[in-house]
């Protein structure tokens, strides 16, 4: 059976280009259950410039939650499963 594509998921997997290279390593670290704080102390930037980061991230990707975030990480090979 095969399981039926969310909204954004093909979307999303089209526009992996279009993240920044700074996008793609906090995409990395938000799929490997880094929190925003985590994030932020690891980079040296504030936590709201994290949180900024990660809703520019979720809006160009069109994704809406955090579990739809680590599967595309997963997809597009920035994560292992």
């Amino acid at each position: 059976m095969t399981r039926k594509k969310r909204p954004g998921e093909y979307r999303a997997a089209q526009k992996s280009i279009r993240l920044t290279p700074r996008e793609r390593g906090i995409l990395q670290l938000l799929a490997e259950g880094e929190s925003n704080k985590e994030v932020a102390n690891r980079l040296g930037i504030s936590v709201h410039t994290a949180e900024t980061h990660r809703s520019n991230i979720m809006r160009k990707l069109e994704l809406r939650s955090m579990n739809q975030l680590v599967r595309y990480a997963i997809r597009e090979h920035i994560i292992e499963p």
